[in-house]
C-alpha cells in the first residue's frame, strides 16, 4: 500500500479523477501475466485486489510481491526501457490498468500533473532502493507523506470505486 500512498498523497483530486476516467479496471486471473521481461510494457497497474508476484532472471525467479496499492510497470514507464521482471497473478486478482500511451500524453499536456506524478514515483523508487541497500533505513514515510496519508488512502478507494471492470 505504501506505493499508492507516496502515488495518490501527491496528486490532486481532478488528477485522480482523471485516471478514473482513463483506466479500467481489470479482473485478473490467477497465474495470468501482467508484463513480460523483455517486453515493452504498454499498460500501468495499480493492484485493487489480490496479489501480485514478480519474477527475474531465467529461471524466473519470485523477487517481490506486490499487493493492493502496488504498482506495476512504473520503471519501464519511466525510462521506456523493456522490463527486466515478469509480473503475474498469484490469485484471482483486481488491477487498475492505464494504457501507458494515455497517462504519457496527459502528462505532456498537463505539467503540474507531470510533476506531481514524476515526483511521486521517485520518492517511491528511491525508497525502495533505500529499503533494499540500507540495513538501518527506518522505513518512515517521507513528512510529506504522511501529511497526505489520509487523503490518499481517500482518492485510491475513489478510484477502485470510479473505475468501469473490463474483462
Amino acid at each position: 500500500m505504501r506505493k499508492v500512498l507516496f502515488i495518490f498523497g501527491q496528486l490532486t483530486d481532478a488528477d485522480v479523477e482523471w485516471l478514473a476516467k482513463h483506466g479500467k479496471r481489470k479482473r485478473v486471473p490467477k497465474a495470468t501475466v501482467l508484463i513480460n521481461q523483455g517486453v515493452p510494457v504498454e499498460t500501468l497497474y495499480i493492484v485493487l485486489q489480490g496479489e501480485l508476484s514478480v519474477l527475474a532472471g531465467k529461471t524466473k525467479k519470485e523477487i517481490a510481491r506486490l499487493g493492493v496499492g502496488e504498482i506495476a510497470g512504473e520503471m519501464s514507464f519511466v525510462d521506456t526501457r523493456p522490463p527486466s521482471a515478469t509480473v503475474t497473478a498469484r490469485e484471482d486478482s483486481a488491477v487498475y490498468a492505464i494504457p501507458t500511451h494515455t497517462l504519457g500524453d496527459a502528462l505532456t499536456r498537463n505539467p503540474g500533473f507531470a510533476a506531481r506524478f514524476y515526483k511521486a514515483v521517485a520518492t517511491f523508487l528511491s525508497d525502495r532502493v533505500r529499503m533494499a541497500t540500507d540495513p538501518d533505513y527506518d522505513d518512515e514515510l517521507d513528512d510529506s507523506v504522511l501529511d497526505n496519508v489520509d487523503r490518499a488512502g481517500q482518492r485510491f478507494n475513489m478510484l477502485g470505486r470510479q473505475v468501469h471492470d473490463v474483462e
